[in-house]
């Protein structure tokens, strides 16, 4: 006998064993990691065919909530880390405020010259010295960030020498260096990951990832930090909070315009920051 009575109606049967199964996964029926039972076993909870069981599966693996291995069955994922794209916190405040255990760890740190797209983001001399740090960010153990950093090496001497595992790299350049990093501007693009990141990440090669490309600024408009970041696809997700004004035409009458023209829109792109 079926557990969950299906209604015909508006609301299709596979969406309505979606949505059950997806309410029985957040309360914790099944846990991460646990296999949910077999199509068949489905079938008969919800008394329903196995097509329906498979469109609703279906959508549960499409938001990353199960994964779908053939001939071993459906596991629980655990839920993608939502991270603000705009927020001011670091890394590991973020990670914090998850309750998961932020972790640092320094695959390469040294003195390099300046490349051409290094130089043109730091306003610098092709081949002019610059450091190179490269940083993997882990939330609960789980590697979910490789940071790879450029930084003028005249205006930051001896920072490489700096535990860079235990410190936020912003912080040691707002109080050793007094140059506080007051914007970003930053690029995102989905990639597949090439091999050597991939294995850096702890996922097989051509994985899709996010790529954060972008420049940090100090407060008079200087370039201080270029950086590519890979974020992994199948633990994170950016969110972006938009303030959407929109003003019909009869509204400059009432002065509406007048009230726009006093607010600055300005996206701060400052992604997962050190």
């Amino acid at each position: 006998m079926a557990r969950f009575k299906l209604e015909l109606g508006p609301v299709p049967l596979h969406h309505q064993v979606y949505l059950d199964l997806r309410a029985a996964i957040d309360a914790g029926e099944w846990q991460p990691g646990d296999q949910l039972p077999t199509e068949r076993d489905l079938a008969s909870r919800y008394g329903c065919s196995l097509i329906t069981v498979r469109r609703a599966l279906d959508e549960l693996a499409r938001e990353r909530r199960v994964q779908r291995a053939r001939g071993r069955g459906t596991f629980v994922m655990s839920p993608p880390i939502e991270l603000n794209f705009q927020g001011p916190m670091s890394f590991s405040e973020e990670m914090q405020r998850r309750g998961l255990d932020a972790e640092t760890r320094v695959v390469a740190s040294r003195p390099e010259s300046a490349t051409e797209s290094v130089a043109s983001a730091l306003r610098l001399e092709p081949g002019s010295p610059t450091l190179y740090l490269e940083r993997l960010r882990l939330g609960g153990g789980e590697p979910m960030l490789l940071e790879m950093v450029h930084l003028p090496a005249e205006r930051f001497p001896g920072l490489l020498a700096s535990d860079l595992e235990h410190n936020s790299l912003y912080h040691l350049l707002t109080t050793r260096y007094r140059t506080p990093v007051a914007r970003a501007r930053e690029a995102l693009e989905p990639v597949l990951l090439p091999t050597r990141e991939a294995r850096l990440l702890g996922v097989k090669p051509r994985t899709l990832a996010l790529l954060v490309e972008g420049t940090a600024y100090a407060i008079d408009s200087t370039p201080v930090e270029f950086s590519r970041t890979y974020v992994r696809g199948d633990l994170t997700r950016f969110y972006i909070d938009r303030i959407v004004v929109r003003v019909p035409k009869s509204a400059d009458s009432l002065g509406v315009n007048d009230v726009i023209s006093g607010f600055t829109f300005n996206r701060h792109e400052a992604g997962a920051v050190p």
